[in-house]
């Protein structure tokens, strides 16, 4: 029997080309990237504002059905099809978030792809990489440090205690921090009051880190961050407290994009991280619109299901940024359908094709969904040694029976080579023309409208329901921001707020928790049923079987 490698021993084993001539596959000099070794880097900003009038690139979009233990392989996928591309002749770069420490230590381990599709250098992707993630912790957490220290000395802009809205962040999942008092031990350590802690990929500056278009835009929507209130309720700004000049002096070097490359030498583009079951899941704009610059196509991905990133990607990333996808991919595998069919996940290895037809209406309610944005579709069967032809032709025939093809990826055993067919179906699609992108909701629906829209249209929710104050929340809001998207929170694991409820269920009620306002990245974060912004290790975390071996390399990131 073949042994299997882990992830980390692929990537070990791999070659690696310097950044500098990955970067001259784009067509970018050496002296326009910013080297953090030898096989990482910035690219350059004046190199990448003169890109602007350069032709666009064709955007395909990867997403998946709803997550599942069983695994999708979104990135894995993505890294796949982007080499697949290359190796047909199409320029190709593959655009990413960073991961998280968060679940990187917690229940997910690594996010840099998997077997022989990967991003390298999977380490130090997966660790601190060019420390971006460090720079937006330390900008938010600088703005609320300023806060309370306009409050102890003076208060001139007149912050009401009880009303300060805005929480510290930290990059790794600590339920203890969701909910502390501050402030405590005497008058000399500011004024004790309750907060919190959530994890940074929920920051509303990471937001505005991955919606900026330059830095311009950067200070400009940092400025504009409602911190708390005063006693009669007006907001009072980052501006207020003069934080805007000095968050964004620390993230001066961070907002560049970084590049790395696949295990088969092609670029890479990896930056931003926010999630999208408790943000909007995208990539920051200036990498995308760097990689549609530099190549004929770009592969991107958004977070978790469909329900949640790629709705999120069209509703909010696409309409700020006036991006026009071309083609999505939908990931699924057996192993994940049978487990939205009824199975138990230690049952996964036996045929069951009765499992996949029960789970496959997940598979459904995402392609029926991904087409409300006018985007041709195709569904990539990421396969496993287990799975056999019998399951792979129910999903086939499904799909077809959908107008969709679905193509069976073998690139987690086989890299690009086993993606191939893949990447020609999806140069059918994308040189089609068939795409005729639309958001799903307009910008003069009301808040209220917007959010019942996404919660009927793409969870198959009955209704949304919130009490008293929430619904004045949603009034007092749409009177000055009534034009914003909606980015909602909730559980991944379903398209009800109930991660238990798999496959597609319908009728269900969206209970509305909480509105949080994102005035500086110009959206409203509407939380949904019990999801957690500050989210807690597991049991048994992947922290636990992390550690650097006799020779100083790191074993147990996958």
């Amino acid at each position: 029997m073949t042994e299997i490698k882990s992830d980390i021993e692929i990537a070990r084993e791999s070659s690696l080309m310097p950044i500098v001539e990955v970067g001259a596959k784009l067509n970018i000099p050496a002296d326009a990237i910013h080297q953090y070794g030898l096989h990482k880097g910035k690219i350059d900003y004046k190199f990448v504002n003169a890109l602007a009038d350069k032709p666009t690139g064709k955007l395909i979009l990867v997403t998946a059905i709803s997550p599942t233990p069983a695994g999708e392989g979104k990135t894995t996928t993505t890294v796949g099809l982007g080499d697949a591309l290359n190796r047909l002749g199409k320029k190709t770069t593959i655009c990413l978030r960073e991961p998280s420490l968060g679940p990187c230590f917690g229940m997910k381990g690594g996010a840099a792809g998997g077997g022989y599709a990967q991003v390298v250098p999977m380490e130090d992707i997966n660790l601190h990489f060019t420390g971006d993630m460090h720079a937006i912790t330390t900008a938010h957490n600088l703005l609320t440090a300023l806060i309370d220290n306009h409050i102890h000395w003076h208060n001139d802009n007149g912050f009401d205690s009880r009303r300060i809205t805005w929480r510290r962040v930290l990059d790794i999942n600590d339920r203890t921090l969701r909910s502390i008092n501050s402030g405590l031990g005497g008058p000399g350590n500011g004024i004790p009051r309750e907060t919190g802690f959530d994890l940074t990929v929920a920051s509303e500056v990471m937001a505005i880190f991955c919606l900026s278009e330059n830095m311009a835009d950067l200070q400009q929507r940092l400025a504009k961050i409602i911190v708390g209130y005063t006693r009669e309720q007006e907001p009072i700004t980052a501006k207020d407290v003069k934080a805007d000049g000095p968050m964004c002096a620390i993230l001066r070097d961070a907002l560049m994009p970084n590049l790395v490359q696949t295990l088969e030498n092609n670029p890479a583009i990896i930056h931003g991280g926010p999630f999208a079951n408790i943000a909007h899941g995208c990539n920051s704009v200036i990498a995308t619109k760097t990689a549609l610059k530099l190549s004929e196509y770009v592969v991107t991905e958004a977070g978790f299901g469909a329900d949640l990133g790629a709705e999120k990607f069209f509703n909010i990333k696409c309409r700020k940024a006036g991006l026009k996808p071309d083609a999505a991919v939908i990931v699924a595998t057996v192993r994940a359908l049978k487990m939205h069919g009824g199975v138990a996940k230690d049952k996964l290895t036996q045929e069951d094709t009765a499992a996949v037809k029960g789970g496959i209406a997940n598979l459904a309610k995402h392609i029926r969904n991904v087409g409300k944005f006018g985007v041709p579709i195709v569904v990539a069967i990421n396969r496993f040694t287990a799975d056999t032809d019998a399951e792979l032709n129910v999903i086939k025939q499904m799909c077809a029976e959908l107008g969709v093809d679905a193509i069976e990826a073998n690139h987690w055993e086989h890299g690009g080579a086993g993606a191939e067919n893949l990447a020609e179906s999806v140069i059918k699609l994308v040189e089609s023309g068939a795409a005729q992108f639309r958001t799903l909701y307009d910008d003069d629906l009301t808040l209220w409208e917007k959010t019942e829209e996404i919660a009927q249209s793409i969870y198959g929710a009955s209704e949304i329901i919130a009490d008293k104050k929430m619904r004045a929340q949603f009034t007092r809001f749409q009177k000055l921001y009534g034009n914003f998207p909606i980015c909602i929170a909730k559980t991944q694991y379903s398209f009800s707020t109930d991660p238990s409820l798999m496959g597609a269920p319908t009728h269900h009620v969206v209970p509305i928790r909480e509105l949080r306002l994102c005035a500086g990245a110009e959206f409203l974060v509407v939380v949904c049923g019990d999801i957690m912004t500050m989210p807690g290790l597991p049991v048994e975390p992947s922290a636990h079987d992390i550690y650097v071996n006799e020779d100083g390399e790191i074993e147990g990131l996958f």
